[in-house]
């Protein structure tokens, strides 16, 4: 084991209060939760070795987010944005060609759960902020910046640092700065996911006609729920659609095929979304599907349907088989509960 040092306790006590806001900073650079992990774990690790020489000549914060902003420069080095569906193409239009394929190999962005980066208990104003600042469209659009563009765009836009701050931790000029926030704001202005969101009575009534259609299988009450331009993603299947009328005959299908269906709340990105669990010919219940919501005032706007059983455990949703009136796990994916074992 590695022998403690004298300064161990105060890093640890000083450095801990910032660690939900630099994976949440890492994960706005980088699309995906996995490596933002991953590098907040090595951010504090190289800290901690360093710390009997940090100097104070900064706060704690900025030199944890000059590591932190470093290693994800490093981790962007590969090249490879994460892309939603949408990123990659125009919607499917014809309804009788399959559906294309998985790409499996393509890096997607990947949503985050709330009770990661969202510290409690908070300002509801900095929640808020928090939430606004992560949600899945803006996170997708910061993937089409470059790597320098984008910490400029996150440290200046979202975190409020002063341009001098900035230029001190990425070691440019504040005329470079200036230069770069300016190119980053030209293609991807934060007011753009800027959506005027239902009040809460409307935004409790469209979720539970959601939730509704889909454990029915009834297509129709989405009539009622999707808004006139929606879209509909599925990564990583490449196929997406867009217009209610289109993506109603599509799931119209779709329902069909999957049967009886149970959705759990969740949160993610800001966002409400749901765990879809299928339910097979034998009565058990298996992981389908995680949707992401943006919601306007005209109704369920965008829905990032991630298929597959992969994000359930990052979520806190057991792999659970069991009744169908089993509702699975905790609300809001606070912890996990058994319902007739794993599977």
């Amino acid at each position: 084991m590695t022998e403690a040092k004298a300064g161990d306790e105060d890093f640890g006590r000083l450095s801990e209060p910032f660690r939900r806001e630099l994976l949440a900073y890492c994960y706005r650079m980088l699309g995906s939760v996995d490596e933002a992990e991953e590098v907040v774990q090595d951010v504090y690790l190289d800290a901690w070795r360093a710390y009997d020489a940090f100097e104070g000549r900064s706060s704690l914060r900025t030199w944890l987010y000059r590591i932190a902003t470093r290693a994800c420069f490093k981790a962007l080095e590969k090249g490879r944005r994460r892309p939603l569906p949408a990123d990659l193409g125009a919607p499917q239009t014809n309804l009788d060609a399959a559906l294309g394929p998985q790409a499996r190999e393509v890096p997607w962005l990947q949503p985050i759960p709330d009770f990661l980066f969202t510290a409690a208990p908070a300002d509801p104003a900095t929640v808020v902020v928090e939430r606004q600042t992560v949600r899945l469209a803006l996170v997708g659009a910061l993937q089409q910046l470059p790597p320098r563009q984008r910490a400029v765009l996150i440290l200046r836009d979202v975190l409020q640092w002063r341009t001098a701050e900035v230029a001190q931790l990425l070691e440019m000029t504040t005329a470079a700065v200036n230069s770069a926030l300016q190119r980053a704001r030209a293609q991807v202005p934060l007011s753009q996911d800027d959506l005027t969101e239902p009040a809460e009575p409307r935004q409790r009534a469209l979720l539970d006609r959601y939730v509704t259609a889909f454990e029915t299988a009834d297509v129709n009450q989405l009539v009622a729920v999707l808004a006139e331009d929606a879209r509909w993603e599925m990564p990583p299947i490449v196929t997406w659609f867009e217009g209610r009328d289109t993506i109603l005959a599509f799931l119209a299908k779709q329902m069909r095929a999957i049967g009886p269906a149970v959705l759990v709340p969740t949160s993610a990105n800001g966002q409400p979304a749901f765990a879809v669990y299928a339910g097979g010919s034998d009565g058990a219940l298996r992981p389908h599907a995680l949707h992401v919501l943006t919601l306007t005032t005209e109704g369920v706007c965008r829905v990032v349907a991630f298929h597959g059983p992969g994000l359930f455990p990052l979520f806190r949703l057991c792999h659970c088989q069991g009744p169908l009136a089993s509702r699975l796990v905790s609300p809001e994916g606070s912890g996990e509960v058994e319902a007739g074992g794993e599977g």
